[in-house]
Order: C-alpha cells, then sequence, then structure tokens
C-alpha cells in the first residue's frame, strides 16, 4: 500500500532496496540477539543468494503490478502461492501428490484465469503479479530445500543481506530522488515490511505453521480495504470469484500437506 502510493514513477526495485534496507537494520540486530554471531556460518551460500533472487524478483514483480492494478486485484492472483508450490514440489522436492490434490490444482489454476480476467478487462499488471506469485512459490521450495541444513535465523539473515545486496547493484540505473512525502511512503514500507518479518517469526515460534498459515489469506481483505478507502475501488466480480475459488483450494492444499505430515 505503501508503495502504491508513492507512485508508478519510481522503479520498482528502489522499492525493493528501502524494503529491505529498512527492514534489514530492523530485523538482523534481533537475529544476533536470538542466534548469536557464531552461528551464521554457511555451506550453501549459492542457495541462499539464489533464493534472494527469486525473492527480489518476485517483491520487484509485485510492486510493478501494484501500480497498474488494484491491489485486491493483485493479491487475488498471490494467494494462489500454494498452488505453484505444490505444483513445483513434484519436480524439484520430488512429493508425490495424489488424485484429490491434483484436482485442486487444476480448480486452483482456474480460479486464477478467473482473476486475470482475460476475455474480460485483463490488464498487463496482472502478468506481473502471475509472475511474481511464481518467484514466490520458487522461493518457498528453495526454503523447503535450505531447511534440511539451514537454520531459519541463517535463511532470514542471508536473505535480507542479499536482498539489499542485489537491489544495491541495480539501484544506480534506475534511481529518481523521491520527494520527501514519497521518502516518508517507502521508509513507511520498509517500517511495516520489517515489523511483519518479526511478527511472523515470533508467530510460528508460538503457535504451529498449520495454524499460522491461514492467516495469510487476510491479506486480500486488507487489500481491498485499502483500495476502497484510499483509492475509491471495490474489486469486480470476476476478481471476487476468482479469489474466492484460489483461496478454498489453496486451504484445501495447505489441509492435505498438514494432514500428511501428521500421519509422517
Amino acid at each position: 500500500m505503501f508503495v502504491k502510493l508513492a507512485g508508478p514513477e519510481y522503479s520498482p526495485f528502489q522499492a525493493v532496496f528501502f524494503r529491505n534496507a529498512i527492514a534489514t537494520v530492523m530485523v538482523v540486530p534481533l537475529i544476533f540477539y536470538a542466534a548469536g554471531p557464531t552461528s551464521f556460518r554457511t555451506t550453501r551460500p549459492m542457495g541462499h543468494f539464489v533464493r534472494a533472487l527469486f525473492g527480489v524478483a518476485g517483491n520487484a514483480s509485485f510492486y510493478y503490478a501494484y501500480s497498474m492494478i488494484p491491489m485486491s486485484d493483485g493479491m487475488s492472483i498471490a494467494m494462489s502461492v500454494p498452488i505453484f508450490t505444490a505444483l513445483l514440489a513434484i519436480p524439484f522436492l520430488g512429493e508425490k501428490v495424489g488424485l484429490r490434490r491434483w484436482v485442486a490444482i487444476a480448480i486452483g489454476f482456474a480460479g486464477v484465469m478467473i482473476a486475470l480476467d482475460p476475455t474480460g478487462d485483463f490488464q498487463v499488471g496482472s502478468l506481473y503479479a502471475l509472475f511474481g506469485t511464481l518467484c514466490w512459490a520458487a522461493s518457498l521450495i528453495l526454503i523447503k530445500q535450505l531447511s534440511a541444513t539451514e537454520t531459519p535465523y541463517l535463511i532470514v539473515f542471508y536473505y535480507m543481506i542479499t536482498g539489499v545486496a542485489v537491489s544495491l547493484l541495480i539501484l544506480p540505473f534506475v534511481w529518481i530522488t523521491p520527494t520527501t512525502e514519497h521518502l516518508i511512503f517507502y521508509i513507511c514500507a520498509g517500517l511495516v515490511g520489517g515489523l511483519g518479518q518479526i511478527l511472523m517469526t515470533f508467530a510460528m515460534k508460538f503457535a504451529p505453521a498449520a495454524v499460522v498459515t491461514p492467516f495469510e489469506y487476510t491479506a486480500i481483505c486488507w487489500a481491498v480495504l485499502f483500495d476502497l478507502l484510499i483509492w475509491n475501488v471495490l474489486p469486480d466480480l470476476t476478481t471476487v470469484l476468482g479469489a474466492g475459488i484460489v483461496i478454498a483450494t489453496g486451504l484445501y492444499i495447505w489441509h492435505r500437506e498438514t494432514r500428511v505430515l501428521t500421519v509422517k
């Protein structure tokens, strides 16, 4: 919301830099405090780097998408990340998918197509949101691979540091000095981004992932609220219908994965 308020004249990588840099200042000291400075050695630097690249690309794609389309439209597509993650887990993690989840994935893709609305008021920004969702799903797959040997502290730490470094390399080619008002928006984006990381970390610490994960779907409610209050925009019927299908199938896939883990 804050990045969208700053306006479309700025590069999305400029938003990524402010978001990551400010969040890093907030989160990294807490990681050092919780894990200690000696626990940040890794034997998989390339894995962290590739994960960070997908994270930066995903953030930039979403920021660019939201400069062109309502937040509720982009978030409707973003909620399909469990569907894409389940699909990517087949070749990259060797996970087996039963008939029920295949049906859920197919229905989820139908929901994505409805949300994209290719036969109606289709906008290019929706494709950027879709690409950002694919990057997000790929990032989750890489996190699963890294978590076999790396701690959550390591994964967050190297993502923050690498994300800042990558966006800083791109920044000289796209930099536009923001106005004071827009700079405040970028700082706020970094603050809420860092706060979100902290709160999610504590949520995962005090409650099982199966309890925490469904709350991520409330993001679409906040997107609709921001669209209405700030830009006086309401989602159309295809967006609502597509989002409903995507959320329902995403929750079903999450439920099936939870049952499989419980059985194991």
